[in-house]
């Protein structure tokens, strides 16, 4: 039986725990099966040497220029990310991404690293997970990308997921398939302290996704979510979620111990902060694309919120990103 080959990228400051959460299911696999039953390789950017996010420096395989004239041999390709992981186009991670694509192989991404997949535009009309704090970045800059809100999405051709736990577990079923669901059960038993569901993907990300909160407050919720451009009022909500306006006031005090209008302009808020500090875009686009047609009053509000201003946020965030980059 022919191995199947697994190549993957480590990317500066990739997440340690994503990418040997991901490695630990290849290897049990070859430990509980007869004979080895996956092979695997990491390759860095630009240099063999990768530094994780937890400044720990991990030696790959090769570089890209060198998984350029191998790609072929691969089934399966993961671009590893993490929280500081840079966010910007890099052409030929972009380029090798595409030229696997053409060969028929399987494309995956950790933590964050489905953003790379984006820039090289191989995930347009589909669905794919990213971690939470990256929710706003790729529908900003990839509205053509379906960002889901499970913490796992494996398809034919790709693979992606949000974390840790959720890396792990897109490798087993990644393993499931090429392999069978046998050999997972062996994994499971050996690894069963650390997996807690064999349905990861089916954990909420979000705060309407609760099942344990009740169904009018999940659809205001909900609302809320799908109009941070464009808020509704609080009569519109209500009457959309067909509750009353004082109905739904109760269930927001009693749930999460805040108020309908407090909960909805924080939601705003944190989402400006994500676009701040993940894209280029200026105060006054971000502004608006959080409902605030005043730029003073959007400044205001999140000075209140974050104790500085979104100038202040940003340059802080360059400076943080410089610092980890250097």
């Amino acid at each position: 039986m022919a191995k199947v080959n697994v190549g993957f990228i480590l990317q500066p400051n990739f997440s340690l725990v994503a990418f040997t959460g991901a490695l630990d299911a290849l290897v049990t696999a070859n430990l509980v099966s007869p004979e080895p039953v996956f092979a695997y390789q990491t390759y860095g950017l630009s240099s063999a040497v990768t530094m994780s996010d937890v400044g720990i420096e991990i030696a790959a395989n090769g570089t890209l220029k060198s998984l350029e004239t191998d790609f072929s041999s691969f089934d399966v390709l993961i671009v590893c990310g993490g929280l500081r992981c840079s966010l910007s186009e890099y052409s030929p991670l972009s380029h090798i991404l595409k030229s696997f694509d053409k060969q028929g192989g399987l494309l995956g991404g950790l933590w964050n690293g489905a953003v790379a997949l984006a820039h090289a535009n191989l995930l347009s009309h589909q669905e794919c997970a990213i971690h939470p704090d990256n929710h706003a970045l790729m529908k900003e800059q990839f509205p053509q990308v379906r960002v889901s809100r499970n913490t796992l999405v494996v398809t034919q051709h790709r693979a992606t997921c949000t974390g840790p736990a959720s890396a792990l577990e897109m490798m087993l079923k990644l393993i499931a398939r090429y392999r069978g669901a046998e050999i997972v059960r062996a994994i499971r038993e050996i690894l069963s302290c650390d997996i807690t569901s064999a349905d990861q993907d089916a954990i909420p990300l979000q705060m309407a996704d609760d099942p344990t909160l009740p169904e009018p407050l999940r659809e205001v919720l909900e609302l809320m979510r799908k109009n941070i451009e464009e808020p509704l009022t609080l009569v519109e909500l209500a009457d959309h979620s067909q509750v009353s306006r004082r109905q739904m006031e109760r269930l927001f005090h009693a749930h999460l111990d805040s108020s309908p209008s407090r909960y909805y302009l924080e939601l705003r808020l944190r989402h400006a902060k994500r676009l701040l500090t993940q894209t280029n875009e200026s105060i006054t686009n971000v502004a608006i694309a959080c409902g605030f047609v005043s730029i003073s009053h959007f400044n205001n509000c999140f000075k209140d919120s974050f104790g500085m201003t979104p100038g202040a946020s940003r340059a802080r965030s360059v400076a943080g990103k410089t610092a980890a980059e250097s």
